[in-house]
């Protein structure tokens, strides 16, 4: 579970990027953070993770805050970046043992799990290349192994499907719901409405650094009593906040 209390965050004075921000993320379900770029989304997932300082307000992560026991708050999630280019010098089973090394994952768990999900993400025969010779989809593919080694109870991820091949796509959504249905959280932001639909248990559509709305789809269409896609709804959620300034 995550909780997000009475969160700001301000790069410039008197200019919040993020204002008075509530949100909880329960376990048992996967939440999808929407909104145009440069929004907050990220800025949110930082703070989350512990990445970015929060100006006011806390975030808890299984009840840890985040600012008072950063370390231990820290155990309780995998964090998956929107940019997918770190230790691109070692060579894909390097990394991923340096990640199982830093969680302290057994070595005979962390090999069955490695196999397992790399023959999964279709990169096995690539994990003794370095990650300097992946694409873009394979690096995403690596990262994303390497959050799943230690078993998190809370995944974070910024747009997770980007440069991933369909099969990887299909992979990665089919893991998502397997871990929300055994208790847990998936927080995870994305530009792609039809997946966020599809998938999403809830969703919190964000604009200029406020949530304008945080439930289900089904919720979206009655408080808008119009049976539209998520596209043509957050279009029009989004617009009328920009009419209103």
């Amino acid at each position: 579970m995550i909780k997000i209390k009475n969160v700001s965050k301000s790069y410039k004075k008197d200019e919040k990027v993020i204002d008075n921000l509530n949100l909880e993320i329960k376990d048992g379900e996967i939440f999808g953070f929407l909104g145009p770029n440069g929004v907050g989304k990220t800025t949110t997932i930082k703070m989350i993770t512990g990445i970015l300082d929060i100006d006011e307000g806390d975030i808890l992560i299984d009840d840890i805050s985040i600012q008072k026991n950063p370390v231990e708050a820290k155990k309780k999630f995998g964090y998956v970046p929107d940019n997918p280019d770190m230790f691109i010098k070692l060579k894909g089973i390097e990394y991923l043992n340096f990640i199982a090394d830093i969680y302290e994952v057994p070595k005979d768990i962390r090999e069955e799990k490695i196999e397992k999900l790399s023959k999964r993400f279709g990169i096995y025969d690539a994990l003794n290349n370095k990650i300097q010779s992946y694409s873009h989809g394979m690096r995403q593919k690596i990262v994303i192994i390497g959050v799943l080694l230690h078993n998190p109870k809370n995944w974070i991820i910024d747009e997770p499907m980007t440069g991933l091949d369909p099969n990887s796509t299909y992979e990665l959504k089919t893991l998502m719901r397997e871990h929300a249905q055994n208790g847990n959280s998936v927080f995870f932001s994305t530009h792609i409405l039809d997946v966020a639909e599809r998938l999403c248990d809830r969703i919190g559509i964000i604009n200029k650094g406020k949530l304008l709305f945080v439930g289900t789809y089904e919720e979206i269409k009655q408080k808008f009593q119009e049976n539209k896609s998520l596209e043509e709804l957050y279009m029009e959620i989004t617009k009328n906040d920009e009419e209103k300034d």
